[in-house]
């Protein structure tokens, strides 16, 4: 699908900004033709279309996935984004916050999940 040339081209440059260059470069090159279709998908409506929307700042939309990510038990993405949150100039303080807030609307399991993941990634990237 063509159609969505413009927020590609817009979310790509944000998808690398937030993710890093080495992770987003990594998962194009690895994409076959059928994979393809869904990272034109993601880059184009995520990236583009999503983050592209300049009412919400990117810390902002950080703190917003860790939540939902969060609260939906998707600890990897949760990991990507925990250090996309770094990236965004997201604190550890806010970091914990952000993941204490969904767990108290999610649930010990699903937050205890997160701390997991989290702490995972924090410790990797030199922040805790």
């Amino acid at each position: 699908m063509k159609d969505d040339d413009a927020l590609f081209e817009k979310g790509m440059p944000i998808r690398r900004a937030v993710l890093g260059a080495e992770y987003v470069d990594a998962s194009m090159q690895k994409a076959d033709e059928f994979m393809m279709s869904f990272q034109r998908a993601t880059t184009s409506w995520a990236w583009g279309w999503a983050w592209g929307d300049p009412t919400l700042d990117r810390k902002t939309r950080s703190l917003m996935n860790l939540a939902m990510l969060t609260v939906a038990g998707h600890t990897d993405e949760l990991k990507l984004h925990v250090k996309g949150a770094l990236n965004n100039g997201v604190t550890v303080e806010e970091i914990k916050a952000t993941l204490l807030h969904a767990t108290a609307y999610s649930g010990i399991p699903s937050g205890l999940g997160a701390f997991k993941a989290a702490h995972e990634v924090l410790v990797k990237e030199g922040a805790l």
